[in-house]
């Protein structure tokens, strides 16, 4: 029952899907593509309006296709990012997470993330010294992050910093200089584009450092010059005044493999949040804040206790899609 006549599959396409709606009869043939359908083509399979059925059905508008929390969606084509949760896969751009771990940097693994290839020795040069000569803040932003309660959640400093970035720089904002600022693809909009890179990126350990010495109590830290992307941040939260400051090698490394691991985990909450933020032409900074606004932790120490009493189930490094059951937790 419900099934398509042997003709029917016989001439439909070997990449197709043949569906029969068993409410009309019809019988509907969808390209695959890549392993995927559009679901725009549901959109045809329409039918009359039972007796009594709600409104906002809209059954003769089309056959809806439901996903609560996008587990078999995709909304965008990418090669940025493949995992295999499972199998313990994870590449950037075709590289396995573990040689760039141990042979990469974090600036050097977003620029592969960013423009789909890993850089040139002057390429790289370039683009770290753009990346940490904006990682300077404005003095303003002294003042807005006192303005915060010493009890403010880190998360709430970071969102609320990332959108103020973006009252600073009004050429970087489509509603004020032409909706098409990023995507004219000329050589003035691509330069604009990149500058916004630089600032978000250079900004962001910043911006996290001045959050947490916020908590501490503790007055900021200008970025020194001369160390790398994870040792400036560590030089930023912990720096005391002391000479000669510099931070743990070890812990330099192990803070830049891990933010190298997590730059990009396909569309993940957060990289959902931006990408749909971004649809609307803001400008890059409310972006990133709308991000960071879907990055809440957990309650950590509440979360672990609750693992302890078997409660919640510990999930592995990264996200819900890589799962890992030797996680434990040892008193």
């Amino acid at each position: 029952m419900g099934r398509p006549t042997t003709s029917q599959q016989d001439n439909a396409p070997q990449d197709s899907l043949t569906v029969r709606d068993n409410r009309t009869g019809k019988v509907y043939t969808i390209p695959i593509t890549d392993n995927a359908i559009p679901a725009t083509a549901f959109k045809s399979m329409a039918a009359p309006k039972k007796v009594g059925e709600r409104e906002e059905n809209e059954t003769e508008k089309g056959l809806r296709v439901q996903d609560k929390g996008f587990l078999n969606t995709a909304v965008i084509n990418s090669e940025i990012t493949y995992i295999d949760g499972d199998a313990g896969v994870l590449r950037y751009r075709g590289y396995p997470i573990e040689q760039l771990a141990l042979r990469s940097s974090h600036l050097e693994s977003s620029y592969l993330l960013i423009y789909g290839s890993l850089p040139t020795k002057e390429q790289f040069k370039f683009f770290e010294s753009e990346v940490m000569r904006h990682s300077v803040m404005h003095s303003d932003a002294e003042g807005f992050f006192r303005s915060f309660r010493y009890d403010a959640h880190p998360m709430s400093m970071l969102t609320s910093a990332f959108a103020m970035l973006g009252s600073y720089y009004s050429e970087a904002n489509p509603s004020l200089q032409g909706q098409r600022l990023y995507t004219k693809g000329d050589r003035a909009s691509l330069e604009t584009m990149d500058r916004q890179i630089y600032r978000l990126i250079g900004k962001a350990t910043t911006l996290a450092a001045m959050a947490y010495r916020v908590r501490q109590g503790r007055n900021f830290v200008t970025p020194p010059t001369g160390l790398s992307y994870t040792g400036s941040f560590l030089y930023q939260m912990d720096h005391l005044g002391e000479e000669n400051y510099t931070p743990n090698p070890i812990l330099e490394k192990a803070l830049d493999v891990l933010f190298l691991i997590h730059a990009d985990h396909e569309l993940n909450a957060s990289c959902t949040t931006v990408l749909q933020t971004g649809s609307s032409l803001v400008d890059p900074y409310s972006a990133v804040a709308a991000g960071c606004a879907s990055l809440y932790p957990e309650n950590v120490p509440a979360f672990i206790e609750a693992v302890k009493k078997k409660e919640k189930t510990l999930s592995g490094f990264g996200h819900r899609y890589v799962p890992d059951l030797e996680c434990v937790v040892f008193d």
